[in-house]
C-alpha cells in the first residue's frame, strides 16, 4: 500500500492550499456545465412505451407517479443473465432516500429489458424497495440508445455510431446493454425527453467514489470490479466476486 510523502504540518498545508484553488476551478465548471445542462431545449414524446412492474402495466406517464420530472436509470441486464448487472447493483446500492428526490418534484426508476419475475428476484435479493419497471417488447430501451441492437435499430451509444464506436475501442457497447441515465419532465398528460448520459456520466450515482476520491487510496477499484453488497465476507473489505 502506497502511501503520501510524510511532512510537516506547515508544507502539508502549503501543498493544500496550492490544490485548493484548482478545487474550486473544477467545482465553478462544473456549476456551469449544470447551468447550460438545464437549459437544453426539449423533445416530445409521442410514442407509446408500455411498461410492466409489480403494480401492473402502466405507460411512461405513470412512471412520474404524479411528480413533473422523472430520471431513469437503465439498469443493464442482457440476455441470459439469471442475476442483475453487477456495476449496476453497485450503483443502485449508492442511492439514497427517495424523499428527498420526491420532496423536490422528482421521481426516481430503475428500467430493464429483463423479464419481470428477474427483476423481482433480484429486487427481493437486494432488498431494494426502489420502483423498478421492466421494458420487454418495448422499443424503450432502443430509442434511449440503452441497449443496442442492430437488427432492431441502428447502432448509438454516448451520441457515437458504430464505426466511432469500433474505432475507439467501444465495442463493448455495440450489441446489448451499456450504462445511461435518462430524464423526462411532464406537463400535464405530455411528456418530454430532456436529457441522456451514458458510460461515467452515470456516475453521478457513485457516492461510494465521491468518498474515496478524498481518501489517497482512491477508488482502488473499477466500477465492475465491486461484488454484490451480499458478496463480501466482513474481513476488512475483501470478498469473492459473483459473475452471471
Amino acid at each position: 500500500m502506497a502511501l503520501p510523502q510524510v511532512v510537516s504540518r506547515e508544507e502539508w498545508l502549503a501543498a493544500r492550499l496550492k490544490l485548493l484553488p484548482q478545487e474550486k476551478e473544477v467545482m465553478r465548471a462544473q456549476d456551469a456545465v449544470t447551468a447550460q445542462r438545464r437549459e437544453l431545449p426539449m423533445v416530445r414524446i409521442d410514442k407509446d412505451y408500455t411498461f410492466e412492474s409489480s403494480a401492473g402495466k402502466a405507460g411512461l406517464g405513470d412512471l412520474f407517479e404524479g411528480r413533473p420530472q422523472l430520471i431513469v436509470y437503465h439498469f443493464m441486464w442482457n440476455e441470459g443473465w439469471e442475476e442483475g448487472c453487477p456495476s449496476c447493483s453497485f450503483a443502485v446500492d449508492n442511492v439514497g432516500r427517495l424523499e428527498h428526490l420526491h420532496g423536490s418534484d422528482t421521481t426516481f426508476v430503475l428500467v430493464s429489458r429483463a423479464p419481470l419475475a428477474k427483476i423481482e428476484r433480484w429486487k427481493e435479493r437486494m432488498g431494494w424497495t426502489i420502483p423498478w419497471y421492466s421494458s420487454a417488447g418495448s422499443d424503450f430501451n432502443y430509442d434511449f440508445h440503452a441497449t443496442n441492437d442492430e437488427s432492431v435499430a441502428p447502432v448509438e451509444y454516448n451520441y457515437k455510431d458504430k464505426a466511432t464506436m469500433e474505432r475507439e475501442g467501444l465495442e463493448y457497447a455495440v450489441n446489448g446493454d451499456a450504462q445511461a441515465m435518462s430524464v423526462f419532465v411532464r406537463d400535464q398528460d405530455t411528456v418530454f425527453h430532456t436529457y441522456s448520459t451514458y458510460g461515467r456520466g452515470a456516475e453521478v450515482m457513485l457516492s461510494t467514489y465521491h468518498y474515496l476520491d478524498l481518501t489517497p487510496l482512491g477508488r482502488q477499484r473499477y466500477v465492475n470490479e465491486f461484488p454484490y453488497h451480499d458478496a463480501y465476507d466482513g474481513a476488512g473489505g475483501h470478498s469473492h466476486h459473483a459473475h452471471h
